[in-house]
């Protein structure tokens, strides 16, 4: 059934505009981004699949490439690109809520940060927050881009952004694509090579933190600093 067929408050485009958008369902609003269906679903039966496919979960569904997304019937180039589109708009205006010069008093206040950041990418990279003597964020910086299974992080570039923010303290994290929140070797490795560098420079390595998809692992809270 075509979604013109359907009673107007159950069309979605049309309860947006009459109700608004928090009266909308989460497959209301990923069948408005896709426009239409296929010859045998509406869009609205699309979206309700597409989603029960990623157990409803938004996260989920931003982890599927756009080649994955047009494994669906009916989804084609322009309309997978619509979707992911759609969701790293999201996610941009997620990171950018953040206040200004928030102030990190434990692992949890860093880890909302970073989460916008990490916790939902195929590939591991490697953030730092740098934080001046009242521990308020003066900047947070991308360093590596690494691919499925590691992130090396360069301790100089890590200091000298360091060093030209005139941070005190640092706080690092990268994300395990695996979801395991396990610490590597490589992990405590340079771990202690960052705090040991941080010493000689007077800035403190504050914590490094472990980010999947929906936890997070703090180095100073398990006593591993």
């Amino acid at each position: 059934m075509s979604i013109k067929f359907l009673a107007e408050d159950d069309r979605p485009r049309e309860k947006f505009l009459r109700k608004g958008k928090d009266s909308l369902s989460d497959s209301e609003l990923l069948a408005i981004v896709m426009g239409s269906g296929n010859k045998d679903e509406s869009a609205l039966e699309l979206a309700r699949k597409i989603l029960s496919c990623v157990n409803n979960n938004w996260n989920e569904l931003s982890l599927l490439s756009v080649k994955e997304l047009m494994k669906f019937k009916g989804i084609g180039e322009v309309k997978a690109l619509s979707i992911a589109t759609s969701l790293e708009i999201g996610r941009r205006r997620a990171r950018q809520e953040i206040s200004d010069k928030p102030v990190i008093s434990n692992s949890n206040d860093a880890y909302v940060i970073f989460k916008n950041h990490l916790s939902d990418l195929r590939t591991e990279e490697f953030w730092a927050l740098f934080l001046n003597q009242s521990n308020k964020v003066t900047q947070i910086s991308q360093l590596t881009q690494g691919g499925i299974s590691q992130s090396i992080v360069d301790v100089r570039v890590l200091f000298k952004t360091a060093l030209d923010n005139f941070s005190t303290g640092v706080i690092i994290a990268h994300n395990h694509p695996s979801g395991s929140l396990k610490p590597s070797r490589e992990d405590l490795t340079i771990t202690q090579k960052i705090k040991e560098a941080g010493r000689f420079l007077s800035i403190q390595l504050l914590d490094h933190l472990i980010i999947t998809q929906n936890a997070y692992f703090s180095f100073s809270d398990e006593g591993l600093l």
